[in-house]
């Protein structure tokens, strides 16, 4: 249950965060939902697909499209107020993506799938909404250049596949380390700019030219 109602609080933020950015390139309210439900579980159901994990979270329960399509439009009436709860929504948004990688290892692992592809599977969870948000918004993914986010799901995954399968805790036990642990860390890659390093390269022959 408490699964339930974190994943509909990050669905929402993470919906709401898409119809942000999809204000901010000025596009009509079907654009702003699309951006909005793509956001928030366009991951999942890409993971889904892959994974071969049916029916689809949302098509299962589809009143998630409603919840996020509520957010998308209230965010379009108070833009000004979204604007001043940018650390409320740096929080929904760490915790988002922890929460979704752990659903995402959580069901490949269910699936008896191994310790890689647990990982594989919450990486496209949490982190694949934003980028294909990034893509329709025709920019590149943030979570290519940003403090760790990815990096962020595999450790995450790591952490609840060793707990539970090397440790013998139990899976909600895990899940709530996993989850903690998971965002904290998020938070500090946010203040202290933790990041991968960057690969900067300029071809220095077409520059001459």
């Amino acid at each position: 249950m408490l699964l339930t109602i974190l994943y509909i609080i990050g669905i929402t933020a993470e919906g709401m965060s898409g119809a942000l950015a999809a204000g901010r390139h000025k596009m009509d309210l079907f654009g702003v939902i699309f951006i909005a439900i793509v956001s928030a579980i366009g991951g999942g159901s890409i993971r889904d697909v892959l994974f071969g994990h049916y029916p689809l979270t949302w098509v299962e329960n589809p009143y998630y499209i409603i919840i996020i399509c509520f957010g998308a439009i209230l965010t379009t009436r108070i833009p000004s107020i979204m604007g001043r709860l940018e650390a409320l929504f740096l929080f929904l948004d760490a915790l988002g993506l922890v929460l979704f990688s752990i659903i995402g290892a959580e069901i490949a692992r269910n699936m008896g799938y191994g310790f890689v592809l647990i990982v594989i599977s919450a990486v496209i969870t949490g982190v694949f909404g934003g980028v294909l948000r990034d893509i329709f918004c025709n920019r590149i993914p943030l979570v290519f250049q940003k403090e760790l986010y990815a990096g962020v799901a595999m450790l995450v995954a790591s952490l609840y596949y060793v707990l539970i399968e090397y440790l013998g805790i139990e899976s909600y036990i895990a899940t709530f380390i996993a989850l903690v642990c998971g965002v904290i860390l998020r938070l500090l890659a946010i203040y202290y700019k933790m990041g991968l390093p960057v690969f900067n390269y300029e071809d220095k022959q077409k520059n001459k030219d």
